[in-house]
């Protein structure tokens, strides 16, 4: 990519899309296609197509599509499938019938096996039951990678994946009934801080192990990816190191000052055991996050904080 090529960030309104816009236009990039007019609705294939008509990307990253937590996982499976099908179609055929140059698709950690062994690595994809409570979501996430695969085996595009660890950063969804980890119990936590609350409530045991990334050093793996991978194997991008998820909320009511205890509701699910990614793809190539987990809960919290109380409530 150069500093003018036309650049197209799927899903630049998701705290993904909104890192890899910050890290490129603070990389110079003048070529930025988004913001030239509104984006389209990308679940609208016509929309999308006429949009990749009049602006011709050269680069997309593909960040688009609904996600949420466990909660959300479980109450709208349908919506999240439904959408992560629609923006995986409209976007990916799109950018090959205008003749983007490479394409970048964002898929999810949780679409590797419950059991599959750890670290995940890319080779155990697709080899044995997902995790339950989020397989709608998880399936369209590899039917969007095995699309951008087909595209390129049919076309000859060079069009590939990336499996994310767990992401949060500004502009996340700090929803308490949407929100994944980190931003939900960063809310949860503040509004007890706030009223005086004795204890915050979190789902499941405290056990599950998880790797993050600050959604900064995920943008960052992402435009390093695009300027130096072109292979078709997906690759994984991670933090290198996972905390439990009592150990995680620990880190967050220090970030956040709170004083009350953590009450722990083992009647609700705990998701995968534990989620830890094989990056060495990436890591052999010279790529390592920079910003450390405290620093980044810390920072998460302060652009929270900029947020009016009204628009906490629906902040992603």
């Amino acid at each position: 990519m150069k500093a003018d090529s036309r650049i197209f960030v799927a899903g630049g309104d998701t705290l993904i899309g909104a890192a890899i816009l910050r890290r490129l236009a603070a990389s110079g990039h003048e070529g930025i296609v988004n913001g030239r007019e509104p984006d389209p609705d990308l679940a609208d294939g016509a929309r999308t197509m006429a949009f990749f008509e009049r602006n011709a990307p050269e680069f997309v990253f593909h960040a688009a599509g609904r996600s949420g937590g466990i909660r959300e996982n479980i109450d709208r499976p349908a919506e999240l499938m439904r959408d992560n099908l629609l923006v995986a179609e409209s976007v990916v055929h799109a950018a090959w019938k205008c003749g983007a140059r490479k394409l970048l698709y964002l898929a999810s950690s949780c679409s590797y096996p419950r059991a599959c062994p750890q670290p995940m690595s890319v080779g155990s994809l697709m080899s044995g039951p997902l995790e339950p409570t989020n397989e709608p979501y998880a399936m369209a996430k590899l039917a969007g990678v095995s699309l951008c695969s087909a595209y390129r085996a049919q076309y000859g595009a060079r069009f590939f994946s990336v499996f994310p660890a767990n992401a949060f950063g500004p502009f996340d969804d700090f929803r308490a009934e949407s929100g994944h980890v980190i931003p939900a119990l960063i809310r949860k936590m503040h509004e007890a801080k706030v009223a005086g609350r004795p204890f915050v409530e979190v789902w499941g045991t405290g056990k599950p192990r998880r790797e993050f990334v600050y959604a900064d050093d995920l943008a960052d793996a992402c435009i390093f990816l695009m300027r130096n991978y072109d292979r078709p194997e997906p690759v994984n991008a991670g933090g290198g190191e996972t905390f439990s998820i009592g150990e995680i909320a620990e880190l967050i009511r220090e970030a956040v000052g709170y004083r009350g205890l953590i009450r722990f509701d083992p009647s609700k699910p705990d998701g995968m055991p534990l989620k830890s990614l094989d990056a060495g793809e990436l890591t052999a190539m010279g790529w390592r996050p920079a910003t450390p987990l405290r620093e980044a809960l810390a920072t998460t919290y302060e652009w929270f904080l900029t947020l009016s109380p009204e628009v906490r409530c629906h902040a992603r």
